[in-house]
């Protein structure tokens, strides 16, 4: 068996014409989406991550605004900021990009965006309004990533998912986006117990675990689903002296040899999460206005 390869990136400029469609919809009724980026010191990771996000708020219509602090900001004026923007009314989606320096407590400053306005879906009350199943804002990576998943298989009533990783920003919120699809759901760790054989009950097996290649292609279940969320990069002397290249958490080629389906990286969860993030801002300024969320 060789798994049919998800193509995140393909999917994710769909969404994007979708979220360009509905932006000018909503442009024409004099309600413009607009999202602000905050970014605190000279993360080289987080600056290209910044710029674009930018450029892709711009290409899809919204209005971007920027925000580049030095990376001596302090916590309170960064706080300052953020409740500036809670305020402003152009804006309707507020990211503050991760990680903060060392001195800023970065769960204080995702708890003083307003939920309404958290379009990374990191806000306490975001949180606890998808776990009891209300409609909320929701972390843009999980989000992606069940989108990938229902472009293959729509119906997930049922199934068995893992998901092997229990971050606040990826593995919990998956688990109960999941669970919202009723699926039968395990959370799994590095701690856990034979996890190679808990992996291998999964029907959906998904990877947030941050380590690189760690899920062996023995682990995968014969046709199942396999969603890779790591970005890790390792070295690559095969390129050259210095040389580095991108794996995620999954033993790529072991897994496509057991999987029915399965994203690559690059190329498969990661151009998701901006897409989502675009989306997500277009959600919170139609709650905002009180008007209908378009279709995308």
């Amino acid at each position: 068996m060789t798994a049919k390869i998800i193509d995140g990136k393909n999917f994710a400029e769909g969404l994007r014409q979708r979220v360009a469609t509905a932006v000018s919809e909503l442009s024409a009724q004099n309600a413009r989406p607009g999202l602000a980026v905050v970014l605190v010191g000279e993360d080289p990771a987080s600056q290209v991550y910044v710029r674009n996000k930018a450029k892709q708020t711009q290409e899809v219509g919204m209005a971007s605004f920027e925000h580049v602090l030095p990376a001596d900001t302090s916590e309170t004026v960064l706080l300052a900021l953020v409740e500036k923007l809670n305020y402003d009314d152009q804006v309707d989606g507020i990211l503050v990009q991760l990680p903060l320096p060392a001195h800023i407590d970065a769960q204080k400053v995702l708890e003083t965006i307003v939920p309404e306005k958290d379009v990374d879906g990191f806000h306490p009350v975001n949180a606890g309004r998808l776990a009891t199943g209300l409609p909320a804002l929701v972390p843009c990576t999980p989000y992606g990533s069940l989108l990938l998943i229902k472009s293959v298989q729509p119906e997930l009533a049922g199934l068995n998912a893992v998901v092997v990783g229990r971050s606040n920003i990826v593995g919990k919120p998956m688990a109960q986006l999941l669970i919202a699809e009723s699926c039968t759901v395990t959370v799994a760790h590095s701690k856990t117990r034979d996890l190679p054989e808990v992996c291998r009950q999964a029907d959906i097996l998904v990877a947030a675990v941050g380590r690189p290649e760690m899920i062996r292609g023995d682990w995968v279940k014969p046709g199942a689903i396999v969603i890779d969320v790591g970005i890790n990069r390792i070295p690559a002397p095969e390129k050259g002296e210095g040389k580095t290249r991108l794996v995620g958490d999954v033993a790529y080629a072991e897994a496509a040899e057991h999987a029915g389906y399965i994203t690559p990286v690059p190329g498969g969860v990661g151009p998701m999460t901006i897409a989502c993030l675009l989306r997500n801002t277009v959600v919170a300024a139609c709650v905002r206005r009180g008007i209908k969320t378009p279709e995308m």
